[in-house]
């Protein structure tokens, strides 16, 4: 695995950075697999209806902590109390309550390139959110004056206003930059990452360097293995926008508009809501939601279309990951579909399986497996690419052994084809002062190692 360079270093002392290759060990976790678990090794997931990430330790497959989006029980009076009198909102009527300013809708989420931030995205507080992976923070906090056994020690940061409706961000190769999908506005927000830090401590820094006009109900960047390009999938039109990149000596972009290309015949209605390139970077893969399909194109120009798969009636994809060792080369694509012919006769969406190493051209799904939960969304592997973990947006069923409970799973995938189910984890809940917050609809997942250069990078 590879450490970024000294100029990268320094950039990371902005957030106290410790510890390198030494800290990750070899870790043997139960079961019939021995995948390489760093002890700082985390998931992290974006919680949409409570507006919570929730932080799971692979070592033991439970979760460590609850991160605090919200604003509640900042103060000891009734109108900033997540319970009051007893009563315990609704998840839509919390964000009602009077003064709230925490989060909204929390969503999208990405780490940086070297796993030591984490940005998440309030589509319906249109703000961007910025977590230290290490202390598990949200970064930009500051002391509550109103502190005290009855309320929170911290007031949430306002995060980054970037728009309405921001949907994903992701961060530049050079972790310089982090552009976000503003989904309501039809542009990009461009953001220093430096400068956003210490904007969200409340600064005079303006981390926003600019907007870019891009297509339609724009739903997520991803750029091409050496950060020259980034392509932009839209939730709105059948297109896909590509610009060049154009970084300066220190790394910042100045976005040039390439080409617009045309994917109706991949997907008519026009809803893509995910991208991603594969690993080696020949390749970006899309989900086409209501298409009921994925498909992959060049990354070159002129970006020819490689594989349209389809999935079945009514799979809906929602997310996909590359799954590579050296039992073969996969594709997973996590379908929100939800199957009543489950594990145990239980409800459960599943996995679609597709054979990467098949021709392009020719290659389709070869098998599915059930994810153990309901309307299956974010899913990422861990670094050696043996270790799957799956987020679920609805909660299990009465009869089930985490009823009522929004799940995460975990898969040992270091044969790809033969996936075998480690563990549900019940996600539980955020322990406010007034009261339990249940963390709820899961969306983004993502496996963090901080110090190593992950996906993104």
């Amino acid at each position: 695995m590879e450490l970024y360079d000294k100029s990268r270093r320094d950039f990371l002392k902005l957030l106290g950075a410790a510890a390198v290759a030494s800290q990750f060990p070899a870790m043997v976790e139960a079961g019939s697999y021995t995948p390489d678990i760093g002890h700082m090794d985390r998931v992290f997931i974006a919680n949409e209806d409570s507006n919570t990430i929730t932080v799971i330790d692979p070592r033991t497959n439970t979760v460590e902590t609850t991160i605090n989006l919200t604003s509640f029980d900042e103060d000891p009076r009734p109108p900033f109390r997540f319970v009051t009198a007893g009563a315990v909102p609704t998840h839509a009527a919390m964000i009602r309550k009077p003064l709230y300013h925490g989060c909204i809708d929390a969503h999208g989420a990405v780490p940086s390139p070297d796993g030591r931030i984490l940005a998440t995205s309030g589509r319906g507080s249109s703000n961007v959110y910025l977590i230290d992976t290490v202390k598990k923070k949200v970064i930009g906090n500051v002391p509550n004056p109103f502190a005290s056994s009855t309320t929170n020690s911290e007031r949430i940061s306002s995060g980054i206003l970037v728009g309405r409706e921001p949907h994903e961000p992701t961060f530049t190769r050079n972790g310089r930059e982090l552009w976000i999908a503003v989904r309501g506005e039809d542009r990009l927000a461009i953001l220093d990452v430096e400068k956003a830090i210490k904007q969200s401590g409340g600064t005079d820094a303006q981390a926003i360097i600019q907007f870019v006009n891009t297509v339609n109900g724009p739903a997520q960047v991803w750029f091409n293995a050496d950060g020259t390009l980034a392509f932009v999938a839209s939730q709105k039109v059948s297109k896909i926008d590509i610009f060049r990149v154009n970084p300066d000596m220190s790394g910042y972009s100045h976005p040039k508009h390439l080409t617009t290309v045309d994917i109706s015949e991949q997907d008519k209605p026009g809803f893509t809501p995910f991208l991603k390139t594969s690993p080696e970077g020949k390749e970006v893969w899309f989900s086409h939601k209501l298409s009921d399909a994925v498909s992959a194109r060049s990354v070159k120009e002129p970006f020819d279309i490689l594989d349209t798969v389809p999935l079945g009636k009514q799979a809906r994809p929602n997310h996909l990951e590359f799954v590579e060792n050296s039992n073969g080369k996969a594709v997973y694509v996590s379908l929100a579909r939800v199957d009543d012919n489950g594990p145990g006769g239980t409800a459960s969406s599943q996995i679609a399986i597709i054979d990467r190493s098949a021709l392009a051209g020719k290659r389709k799904v070869v098998g599915t497996f059930f994810s153990q939960g309901r309307e299956a969304h974010g899913i990422w592997t861990n670094p050696t690419n043996k270790l799957l973990y799956i987020a679920h947006e609805q909660d299990e069923l009465p009869g089930t052994p985490n009823a009522g409970q929004t799940v995460a799973t975990a898969f040992d995938v270091s044969d790809p084809f033969k996936p075998k189910f480690i563990a549900q984890m019940p996600l539980g809940s955020l322990k406010l002062p007034s009261g339990e917050l249940r963390n709820k609809k899961s969306i983004n997942l993502v496996y963090v190692r901080p110090g190593y250069r992950g996906q993104t990078g």
